[in-house]
């Protein structure tokens, strides 16, 4: 029998992650049965379960992916970015409305589910590190204001973050969102004179 390539295993995960984004995004942790698992990603539920332990381990790969890519976004462009992406529609290879399904899933197990919250305790540090990097870097180059510790900042971006997402959660319209971003990112940046 032939040995499958790691790079066939690496696009058999991605596209099991995509699907499962998807019918997360749109059913939910507990209305995503195993089912609708195997019709969004197009695989049996053997090849699901081949690459992960179960839908808990699935939906854990899952958050840790998107928290990496916000990340990612944020270490480039900041934590706005992340937000402004949310609202406008992100990349072209990004699918912000099933990003923001994960993000708001996450959000509900941290209320409601103890054992998820130890879990994701050990991982979540990732986006808050990239915040404090990102603006450790602009504080260094000139750009940040230096009568607020870079902690603060990060804590307050991550708290209009949260409000931006329990915006879109509700329904509400975002296209009036973009000029509030504009007054975030302002009131985080070094004030010049002239």
């Amino acid at each position: 029998m032939p040995r499958v390539s790691q790079d066939h295993l690496d696009a058999r995960r991605r596209q099991i992650l995509d699907g499962a984004r998807t019918c997360f995004a749109r059913y939910g942790y507990e209305g995503a049965t195993v089912r609708r698992l195997e019709e969004a990603t197009g695989l049996s539920r053997g090849a699901i379960f081949h690459h992960f332990r179960d839908k808990e381990s699935l939906f854990l790969a899952l958050a840790e992916d998107d928290a990496r890519r916000m990340a990612d976004v944020v270490s480039r462009e900041g934590l706005v970015q992340v937000m402004r992406d949310l609202i406008t529609g992100g990349e072209a290879d990004e699918r912000p409305a099933d990003w923001l399904g994960t993000r708001l899933e996450v959000s509900r197990r941290l209320r409601t589910d103890p054992e998820f919250r130890a879990h994701w305790a050990q991982r979540s540090a990732q986006l808050t590190t990239a915040t404090r990097e990102r603006l450790e870097r602009q504080r260094e180059a000139g750009n940040l204001r230096d009568d607020v510790p870079v902690p603060v900042l990060a804590s307050y971006l991550e708290l209009v973050l949260e409000g931006v997402v329990s915006h879109l959660a509700m329904g509400l319209p975002a296209d009036d969102l973009e000029p509030v971003l504009d007054v975030v990112e302002e009131s985080v940046r070094r004030f010049r004179r002239g």
